[in-house]
């Protein structure tokens, strides 16, 4: 069997060697257009600062090294500009000679992953971007070169983010320009602000509600007139399918404009599959096909392109899409639906915040962990979690994405057993209390209401009051709420509007105790989910 590889990253390099594995006498040959192989395109913004300052460590596999240990033929600087369907054959270009030369398969398998996306401004050639090894070598040496050390970055996803922090690290001024109201559009609003405090806190200018209408020499000029200083570009305004050859053979496109596969990541045509940053995945929440641009879902995919050309019946899993991002030692993770996304949806969901310690708070170095949860309100099932700090966020949000593939309920978050040990985590972990508010939410113990919700119930009429001590409040509160120590409460009801109040503290604890309390003196009354500390986080990000 003759089996030809379209690109040679996470996708096509995970089908190639798991093929190998199971196939001794398949003859498996990968072309790929750039200068290498299997390199580690998740670390190129750590190279450009020299965080990661040895470049061989970027480049995992050699076309000789593979080769040597699997006979696979890896092909770089070859550019497949063509899909032959009815000969079963495709067209390659030299891209050092300029030959071409046709090739032939029995299955074919196009992983050609995605590029940046094209933004219409003028002037936008002179723009950088950071696709690949090759691009990360010019990227470091512009910033040498340049004498205008200044830099904007059109973009706040994952890579513009990533490309500021870096770029901080060398001491260059950096501006990152984003159309919309937020960074991370992936994340809710409250569970963001704190990273980007974070990168403001360390020189990184962020504009929002911004976009760029022309480039000049040295400047980025907004559409609002705004100049500002550019002595380098980046586009990181997000990346599409590089789809351009699937499309001219004929393939399906799906509906989100990449690569339309079955669940064995077969394309339309039957010897063909594809897996990738190219191709749309199917939500496992939504049930809803997406781009899930992830290095987990590219090699987890080609794996199973493998095992299917092998003759196994496998099936992909949908996907939740579980990432996480950290700048400046501060991290924030997602897996599965945001509140946003839920909404978009039309998915039914309820939500619970909580800001626990990352491990035991009487062991030194203890950092606030904030997690948001959402839980269908009908059955519990787990919908999806954002978490952010600066320690421990890998742990929860992984723990979370494995819940949810196990089918977990928002309930069994309680009874989960996890290691503990005082500078590890706590004797209840923040899985554990996700649980316990979550339990108490769904289970009506405690009504709650979003931050988003205030405004609107206090023009309702109800009455907002702050639990938490006469020093706290001080210090800063909700404007025109009434502060009475959750310790003072029994004692002052004759101040409360029993018949419509909402109540707060700093992380809804003490807010969970006060409507106990009033629920006992009839009150009709809900806790501000999350507390006085999801509150200003969401606000200071409107």
């Amino acid at each position: 069997m003759k089996v030809v590889i379209i690109g040679g990253v996470a996708a096509g390099m995970s089908t190639a060697a798991r093929l190998r594995r199971l196939d001794e006498q398949a003859e498996i040959t990968v072309y790929e257009m750039s200068e290498h192989v299997s390199y580690a395109n998740c670390g190129l913004p750590y190279f450009v600062s020299d965080v990661i300052s040895n470049r061989d460590h970027l480049l995992l596999q050699t076309p000789t090294a593979l080769w040597n240990r699997f006979r696979i033929k890896a092909k770089t600087k070859h550019m497949v500009t063509a899909i032959n369907r009815p000969s079963k054959t495709v067209t390659i270009k030299n891209l050092e000679t300029g030959s071409v030369h046709e090739d032939s398969y029995d299955k074919l398998v196009i992983a050609t992953g995605a590029r940046p996306r094209k933004l219409d401004i003028p002037g936008i050639e002179r723009a950088l971007w950071l696709r690949n090894v090759t691009d990360a070598d010019a990227v470091k040496e512009a910033l040498n070169a340049v004498q205008n050390k200044t830099v904007a970055i059109l973009g706040a996803g994952f890579i513009g983010i990533e490309l500021a922090e870096n770029i901080r690290h060398l001491e260059i001024p950096v501006t990152i320009i984003q159309r919309s109201n937020s960074i991370l559009s992936q994340f809710d609003p409250e569970i963001v602000q704190p990273l980007q405090a974070t990168l403001e806190k360390h020189g990184v200018q962020i504009l929002l509600n911004a976009e760029a209408d022309h480039i000049t020499k040295d400047h980025v000029i907004l559409k609002d007139g705004r100049k500002i200083d550019a002595g380098l570009i980046f586009t990181a305004a997000g990346v599409e399918p590089d789809n351009a050859v699937a499309k001219a053979a004929g393939l399906r496109i799906g509906t989100t404009g990449g690569l339309w596969v079955d669940e064995q990541q077969r394309t339309s045509d039957e010897n063909i599959f594809a897996a990738g940053d190219a191709v749309e995945k199917q939500g496992e929440l939504t049930g809803n096909n997406s781009l899930i641009p992830l290095a987990n879902l590219a090699n987890r995919h080609g794996r199973l392109i493998a095992d299917v050309i092998a003759g196994r019946n496998v099936k992909a899993h949908g996907a939740t899409g579980t990432v996480i991002l950290g700048a400046f030692g501060f991290a924030v993770g997602i897996a599965g639906l945001s509140e946003r996304a839920a909404a978009k949806a039309g998915i039914a969901h309820q939500i619970i915040h909580i800001h626990p310690n990352n491990h035991a708070g009487y062991y030194p170095g203890a950092k606030r962990l904030s997690m948001k949860v959402l839980f269908d309100p009908t059955t519990g099932k787990i919908l999806g979690a954002q978490a952010n700090g600066e320690d421990g966020v890998d742990k929860r949000i992984d723990v979370i994405a494995t819940a949810m593939h196990g089918g977990l309920f928002i309930d069994d978050l309680m009874d989960l057993e996890l290691a503990y040990a005082p500078q590890f985590g706590s004797a209840k972990d923040a899985i554990n209390i996700a649980g316990y508010v979550g339990n108490n939410v769904f289970n009506g113990t405690t009504p709650t209401i979003q931050w988003h919700q205030l405004e609107a119930a206090r023009a309702n009429g109800a009455q907002v009051v702050d639990v938490r001590s006469g020093g706290e409040h001080g210090i800063a509160n909700i404007p025109g709420t009434v502060n009475i120590p959750v310790e003072e409460l029994r004692d002052r009801l004759d101040e409360i509007q029993l018949e419509d109040v909402v109540v707060y503290c700093q992380v809804g604890q003490r807010g969970h105790i006060a409507t106990q309390i009033l629920k006992a003196h009839g009150a009709k009354v809900r806790n501000l989910d999350g507390g006085f500390l999801t509150w200003q986080a969401a606000k200071s990000n409107i």
